[in-house]
């Protein structure tokens, strides 16, 4: 893993950190991971990070979870402390945690919620998929393979002290049959869908790569003092 703090970090490096990890992180290292980045931002002693990164097979309950919306428990369940309900994560989906220094991006939380759901949106649509925000239910959304709305994409964070966890996920080929283990975020009348079922070719490089392509946009979303990007 990439996920250790920095001895010394340039205030005045104002861009965060971007890391794409090739190995899959478990998600309990993922989850301390954060905390250990998140505090430091705190301090100013690290930069700001996005992560992109896969993980093993796992389903994450956050604080709204019901009981009834755990079905099957075919793989381990661990409390993410994040807000929304429960969400699977595994191999073939792109997961993206935001560590953000609100303080400094003119925290406002409903903003910066808003500026994910934007930024995700813009990275799908480069690759071709069009995909939008639904009105009362969270997550990213495109036509699914029988031409009903189904869910792409997932969002759920927290922020602490001004400093946002947590991000978003995306599937871009995962084995959509481990999501039947849960009721994705708590939303059963819809189902769930990926890039490779509606017959894209993107990789999780590319979707990484048209995120970066967005960053720019996304920042200023955010707000905050004026990016330079490289």
């Amino acid at each position: 893993m990439t996920a250790a703090v920095p001895e010394t970090f340039e205030s005045d490096d104002i861009l965060p950190e971007w890391v794409c990890e090739e190995a899959r992180v478990p998600y309990r290292d993922a989850l301390d991971a954060m905390e250990e980045r998140s505090r430091a931002i705190r301090e100013g002693t690290a930069r700001e990070r996005i992560w992109l990164l896969e993980h093993p097979p796992v389903y994450t309950a956050g604080t709204s979870a019901g009981e009834a919306e755990l079905l099957d428990t075919r793989f381990e369940v661990i409390d993410a402390g994040r807000g929304g309900r429960y969400t699977y994560h595994g191999p073939g989906q792109r997961v993206g945690y935001l560590m953000l220094d609100l303080a400094k991006r003119g925290r406002d939380v409903r903003r910066f919620v808003h500026s994910v759901e934007g930024w995700v949106i813009a990275a799908l649509g480069e690759l071709g998929c069009e995909a939008w925000r639904a009105e009362g239910r969270i997550g990213i959304w495109t036509d699914g393979p029988d031409g009903r709305e189904a869910k792409i994409g997932a969002i759920g964070v927290r922020v602490r002290r001004w400093v946002t966890l947590h991000g978003f996920s995306v599937n871009i080929a995962p084995d959509l049959s481990h999501f039947e283990g849960i009721v994705p975020c708590g939303i059963a009348e819809f189902g769930v869908t990926s890039l490779a079922e509606l017959g894209y070719a993107a990789s999780e490089t590319d979707f990484d790569e048209a995120l970066r392509l967005r960053l720019g946009d996304f920042l200023a979303a955010v707000g905050g003092a004026e990016e330079r990007l490289p």
